[in-house]
């Protein structure tokens, strides 16, 4: 039987990471997610994280943390490392759905870049519009985005929905589309390598014992 894996993730990579397990069949790993919303709020993000680490300490054999370092400045890394957990590359998904290098090409092509995912297509009324108060004040826009100069959604899908959705948000700020296919990513083969990883541990110590009692 395979050893169990909890991943402890951003609720903004439930749907991705629910379509790796479902692809892959990998029904011994049971997803937790936290609030997308705490990428408004960062500082959080390390202590809710080692929460529940504390919570599932005894109940899995394996525990991984399906986070970039998102906005924590290393303390997510931190706490990682006093519990001896690992988390996905980068310093934020859209790096690593984008993959390092075509990440930094778009941001050193273009700074002032806002950036999209399919989750934040399907929710920037609610995670932006809504969460920094510019339905109320609509005037914060010229204010908050004045250093942003375009719009690149990041797409993980071939959604023609989405990619309307994306340009509404552009429209909403006064931006710029470009769409940039990325599929998963490293999220798909960050992933992968991890849960193989363990399968391959697991399975040491009996190959090791057959080819003993071979001889």
């Amino acid at each position: 039987m395979p050893a169990s894996i909890l991943v402890i993730a951003c609720g903004a990579l439930a749907r991705e990471i629910g379509a790796l397990k479902t692809a892959n069949g990998w029904d011994h790993l049971d997803i937790q997610c936290l609030d997308a919303a705490l990428h408004n709020r960062p500082d959080e993000i390390p202590g809710r994280v080692e929460a529940m680490l504390e919570r599932y300490a005894k109940k899995y054999d394996h525990r991984f943390v399906a986070y970039a370092d998102c906005g924590t400045g290393g303390r997510l890394d931190a706490v990682l490392e006093r519990w001896q957990v690992e988390r996905l590359p980068g310093a934020h998904c859209y790096e690593f759905y984008a993959t390092a290098d075509v990440f930094h090409a778009l941001a050193d092509a273009e700074p002032g870049t806002f950036y999209l995912t399919d989750f934040l297509v399907r929710h920037f009324d609610r995670l932006v519009i809504e969460d920094l108060k510019l339905n109320t004040h609509p005037t914060l826009r010229d204010t908050l985005f004045a250093h942003y100069t375009r719009v690149v959604y990041l797409a993980q899908t071939e959604d023609a929905a989405l990619v309307a959705g994306a340009q509404r948000a552009a429209d909403q700020l006064a931006l710029p589309l470009e769409v940039v296919q990325t599929g998963m990513g490293d999220l798909q083969s960050a992933m992968t390598s991890q849960v193989l990883r363990w399968q391959d541990a697991q399975a040491s110590p009996s190959a090791t014992g057959a080819a003993h009692a071979a001889h």
